[in-house]
């Protein structure tokens, strides 16, 4: 059996190998697409075109403009003198945001400070009347709802702005009446401490999950064309008049893969590592233990798509029915806690869920086997389960 596995080995990597363009598809297209996705697949927004309407003219509103106009996160395409041409210049899609300032905006401001400089109570009493009363000074924001990520990120950005706006605002008026007035009212502030990501770069989040979708494109792919390529051709029944068994093809078709399997993720890891300065903080023991099992996996369905597909059309759309569904529900670009329930329970026969897991803990918490191992039992199952229905129809599809 090993003489015949062997040669069966020798074969598939000369098969593989000894065509350019197969020898450039495994290679080439990996680290494009992580580089290119690595840069595409963010959370983060730049440079959000907006269009600005201030009414006031004022000091103030000036001074609020200003801190949009220094953000890396928004660019005035329009100043704006007609609250008429906000519509025009949205629905030209000209700008995401509008930004309104109404007149007497700086008054209202003005209104909400206190009016006397007396005792740091009597102050900080008039503080709390005045905003329980609502006193203070709206802006308009209109936002284009079409690509309602874009627009749920934008706004969260020009609250963070305008919170920066009003609690600088609110300092220095406090310093011109009341000196004191800082050490005496209670203040709640608040800390962020992020960890694992201080700076919250969504790049580090996706990156990982690049990784794994691009294993699970490459291998289930490779594996489905390849079996039912020598079906297609007519060399699968030459093959099974030879002496070589069942198990050995099936072990000579899959373990090439396999090992090519383990040589792309290494590639892209080390690309997208390296070239996005991505933290690796884990052991690369687990990382390659959990790659090994999730690799089993994808080898099962890429089997059992061959068992079903004469062609490698049919291959082709197969692989592509359980490509994007298992992206989809794996948690690489949408929270699985925000899907209906009976979608979060089916994420649970998804690998490749289990698979990111494992990745972007080990890369940015640097945890072990002590914490992964429901994860890595959950794969190794699935894997196993997998395997055995794909060797088994495999098998009766051969005789």
């Amino acid at each position: 059996m090993g003489a015949r596995l062997w040669q069966m080995l020798i074969k598939e990597f000369i098969q593989v190998f000894r065509d350019k363009r197969t020898r450039f598809v495994l290679i080439v297209p990996p680290m494009v697409q992580m580089v290119i996705f690595g840069y595409a697949a963010t959370y983060e927004i730049r440079h959000v075109p907006m269009a600005v309407l201030d009414l006031d003219n004022s000091q103030e509103s000036r001074d609020l403009i200003s801190r949009f106009q220094a953000s890396p996160y928004f660019q005035i395409q329009a100043r704006l003198s007609d609250r008429r041409q906000i519509a025009e210049v949205i629905n030209r899609g000209d700008v995401v945001l509008a930004l309104h300032i109404h007149p007497g905006f700086a008054k209202q401001l003005r209104q909400s400070q206190p009016a006397s400089v007396g005792l740091a109570e009597t102050i900080a009493q008039n503080a709390l009347a005045q905003q329980q009363k609502g006193l203070g000074a709206s802006v308009q924001v209109i936002v284009d709802g079409t690509n309602s990520n874009t627009a749920l990120i934008a706004l969260g950005y020009v609250n963070q702005i305008a919170n920066g706006f009003a609690e600088d605002y609110q300092r220095e008026a406090v310093q011109r009446l009341a000196p004191l007035l800082a050490a005496q009212v209670p203040r709640i502030e608040l800390e962020r401490r992020p960890w694992y990501n201080p700076d919250l770069h969504s790049r580090w989040f996706f990156i990982p999950g690049i990784i794994g979708s691009l294993t699970l494109i490459m291998v289930v792919v490779l594996t489905a064309f390849a079996i039912v390529r020598e079906r297609e051709i007519g060399t699968l029944e030459q093959i099974m008049v030879t002496p070589i068994r069942p198990v050995e093809f099936i072990l000579g078709k899959t373990l090439p893969f396999f090992l090519i399997g383990l040589a792309d993720v290494a590639l892209v890891a080390v690309v997208g590592t390296l070239w996005f300065q991505i933290p690796f903080r884990g052991s690369i023991a687990v990382l390659l233990l959990g790659t090994v099992l999730f690799l089993l996996s994808m080898l099962g369905v890429g089997l059992f798509i061959s068992t079903i597909s004469a062609t490698q059309q049919q291959a082709m759309v197969s692989a592509f029915f359980f490509n994007m569904p298992a992206i989809t529900f794996s948690g690489f670009g949408y929270p699985i806690s925000s899907m209906p329930e009976a979608l979060q329970r089916l994420t649970y026969l998804d690998p490749l869920r289990y698979f990111l897991i494992v990745l972007r803990s080990v890369y940015l918490k640097g945890v072990g086997l002590e914490v992964l191992w429901p994860q890595l039992l959950a794969m190794a199952a699935i894997g196993v389960t997998l395997l055995t229905i794909s060797v088994f129809r495999f098998h009766k599809s051969l005789d």
